[in-house]
């Protein structure tokens, strides 16, 4: 937010105090309602924790900011350690058997 009023101040312009309180509540209330759609999202799919798909999913009327979520997750997804495959969960059983 700051950016773009010094930008506007550079450009010979004035933003007014009214006019970057209304920017900041719209994006407030526009983050409040994506939280919201990504809960709803998680507990449709009978989930208690919010994935990324969720996050996409949110974009589904903005097919750009749609296509640039897709990238940004397959982005991060290249980013990850790879750490093999997951441990296989022990049962009970498997706790009392010695190993000679």
């Amino acid at each position: 937010m700051m950016h773009s009023c010094f930008a506007g101040k550079k450009a010979g312009m004035e933003v007014a105090g009214p006019v970057i309180a209304c920017i900041a509540d719209l994006a407030f209330k526009s983050a409040e309602q994506l939280a919201k759609d990504v809960e709803l999202f998680a507990q449709h799919a009978s989930r208690k924790s919010i994935r990324m798909d969720d996050v996409i999913l949110t974009a589904h009327r903005n097919e750009h900011l749609m296509g640039k979520l897709r990238t940004f997750s397959q982005n991060l997804k290249g980013k990850e350690p790879c750490t093999g495959k997951k441990r296989k969960k022990t049962s009970k059983k498997d706790d009392n058997l010695t190993v000679i």
